[in-house]
Formats: C-alpha cells, structure tokens, sequence
C-alpha cells in the first residue's frame, strides 16, 4: 500500500507533505512529495492526516473492561484489542503486586502469550515496592528484595520477565538490582520514598527507567531532591509519564519532558476499567472504583491506575501541554522501543523498519491502525 497527502513523523523530522510505502510488511520508502507512477500497490490519499508509528506502552494492567494481571488469554487478547485501536502496537503487560503463587500463575499464562506475539512481555510492578508509597499495590503481598523469590518469578515466565519495578531504598536492593541486569531484565525504580543518594545508588546499579515518574515516589524538596531529580537528570533513564492530565498536570509534563536527560515515555498505566462504563473493578487482589473516568482504590482518594490510552496521551501532550508532535512521537513509540531493545525493528518510520504505523485525522484520533503492514483498525478509503 501507499498513503499519500500525509504528514509522516519520522525519528527525525516531521514530513508535512509525503508518502508512505509499504511492502511485504515492511516500510519500503519515505518521502515527501507525491509518489511516484503507481505499481500494483493499493493507494490512499489521506491529506490533512499524520501517519506516527505504532505506539509502544511500556506500563498498562488492562482495558476494555479486562485484565492482563490473571493472565488469561481470553482476557489479555480482548485488552490487547481494546488498546490495539488506539493506536498501541506493541504491548507490555504489567502486573501488580500479588502472593507469589498468584504471580507465578499468572507469569505461566502471559509467558504463553509472549512467545506467540500476543504481548512483548511483562512489567513485574512490585511486589519488592516501599509500603510507604505503595499506591494501588497490596500491601500485604509486598516483600523486601530477594534474590530467590526474583527467580520464581523469572523462572516461571520462560523469559517473559522484561522489566521489575523494585524501590531503591529496601534492604537488598541494589542486590536484586544486579541481579536482574545479569538476567537481562530492565529494571525500573519507583513506589519509593528513596533518597536523591538511594535512587542514584540504585541508577549506577543498573535501573535504567522511572516508573511513572511523579506518582507513587517522594516528592521533589529543596534540600532533598529525592528520586524524581536523580531520575531526570541521568542520561541512561528514561522516565515514564502518564499523560492525562490527571496524574500530572500539562505543566509538569511539559517541564519533566524538558528536564529528563535521558527522555521520557508515555505510558498509560491503564486498568481494566479503561474504555468501560464507571463502577467497580479489580486491580490484582484490590478493589478499584471508577468515576468520572478516574480510577480510585474503593473508599480512598489513592490513584489506582487510569483509564487512559497512549492515543489519548499522544493528543494531551500535544493539544493541551503544548509539546512539539516530533517529540511526542519519540516519547510514544521511540522511547519504550529503545527501552525494550527492539528500535531496530520497530518504534520510529524508515525504510526497513516493521510497517507498524497509527494514522491520525485532524484533531489528532486514531483513524487507521496498521501493524506489520497489515491494516487491523478502522479504514483508509
């Protein structure tokens, strides 16, 4: 296929008028202007429309009113589809803190679905989290680090394991901390109350992102600078962000996205309840209510997670914090691919990369979705 008329964000640069081609599920050329005479290829004139490429969240526990932290296939092929027409290409699926048996359980059945393609792999959040800044985790199932339960966990998803939020200042730390890197597991620092020296301690060790940086971690002071000022200012992390307005305003976006050395990656952090009607849902083991599209753990003001999708957060970040759509495209597809180690195939439009591609109309709604070239979400005629 060609589409045509379009603006094309690249890793680069930001095409205003060009064309895209595809072929046999790559991306073949990229070039503004109009395409050359036509072949056998189908075309699509799309003027006034961006093609960005396929979104990539790196933190997301479910949506369309199911769950990827059960592991159940039914589940997490219906939150895969959910967030598929929004624009997310390429999925990491996040689990709550949860007893270890249940974690296993559910690493069993999402290692499954990591082999076939279903999702990337999984984002173990938690259970080696800060009670004290334990958000919507369940406090009873949280451990300090420990090597052999890290192996169960590992153990059980046959390699799915990618990432683990761990908190920099448990006892162990640091040690669980190398002990992932040695595994090949990202690790991530978050649901802390560490220090600017414990969050940089656990950054030389190997933490390489900040899970939804300014959520669930101590706040920024004068004199104690904490793990939000150790995370933006260090070149090796990048930070997560959830965008909606909610979790942090347009104006901390816009200054953690200036601020972070090493960049920043929208996430969306979405549950079940994401794309469903507001009442009542489940986050792992907790009771999560849902009102006026805000997630909420039952009878608290604690966050619980969100309803947002990285579509959504692509628009926010543009229209309301004003960022350039060069950098948010970065954030949403360059940043995570890179995180995950898979830039080579897939997170920004070129020449050879997977024709993983989103195509957004005027105000910036997801209108097509195209995933190894094929079209799987809305039309093009």
């Amino acid at each position: 296929m060609v589409l045509s008329g379009v603006r094309i964000v690249t890793a680069s640069e930001v095409i205003e008028d060009g064309y895209l081609r595809v072929a046999r599920g790559r991306i073949a050329e990229v070039a503004a202007g109009a395409p050359p005479v036509a072949g056998e290829e189908r075309r699509y004139h799309l003027a006034g429309h961006t093609v960005l490429p396929g979104l990539i969240d790196l933190h997301v526990h479910g949506g369309g009113g199911s769950t990827y932290t059960d592991g159940d296939p039914t589940q997490v092929a219906r939150a895969v589809a959910y967030h598929r027409r929004a624009g997310t290409t390429t999925t990491l699926a996040s689990l709550v803190t949860a007893p270890v048996r249940d974690l296993v359980q559910a690493l069993e059945g999402l290692a499954v679905l990591t082999e076939d393609g279903t999702i990337a792999g999984v984002h173990l959040e938690g259970p080696f989290l800060a009670p004290s800044h334990c958000g919507a985790q369940d406090p009873h199932s949280l451990l300090e680090p420990d090597i052999s339960v890290l192996h169960e966990l590992l153990a059980a998803g046959q390699g799915a394991v990618r990432m683990v939020t761990i908190a920099p200042e448990l006892p162990g730390a640091i040690g669980l901390i190398e002990a992932c890197r040695e595994a090949g597991v990202i690790v991530a620092i978050g649901h802390s109350n560490a220090t600017y020296a414990e969050a940089s301690s656990a950054i030389d060790a190997g933490a390489t992102v900040a899970t939804h940086l300014g959520n669930a971690m101590r706040s920024i002071h004068q004199r104690e600078p904490g793990i939000v000022v150790a995370a933006l200012e260090r070149p090796e992390v990048t930070c997560e962000l959830i965008s909606d307005g909610h979790h942090l305003s347009a104006a901390i976006i816009r200054l953690f996205a200036r601020a972070a050395v090493g960049g920043v990656a929208l996430v969306s952090d979405a549950i079940s309840a994401a794309g469903a009607p507001d009442g009542h849902y489940r986050l792992g083991p907790l009771l999560v209510e849902v009102s006026g599209s805000h997630a909420y753990l039952e009878g608290t003001r604690t966050i619980a997670g969100s309803t947002l999708t990285t579509g959504a957060a692509v628009a926010y970040c543009v229209r309301e914090a004003g960022l350039p759509l060069l950098e948010v495209a970065r954030a949403a597809a360059g940043a995570p691919a890179a995180v995950l180690g898979i830039a080579d195939r897939v997170g920004s439009i070129a020449p050879g990369k997977q024709a993983d591609l989103v195509v957004l109309d005027e105000v910036l709604a997801t209108r097509a979705v195209i995933r190894a070239g094929a079209l799987e979400v809305g039309t093009l005629d």
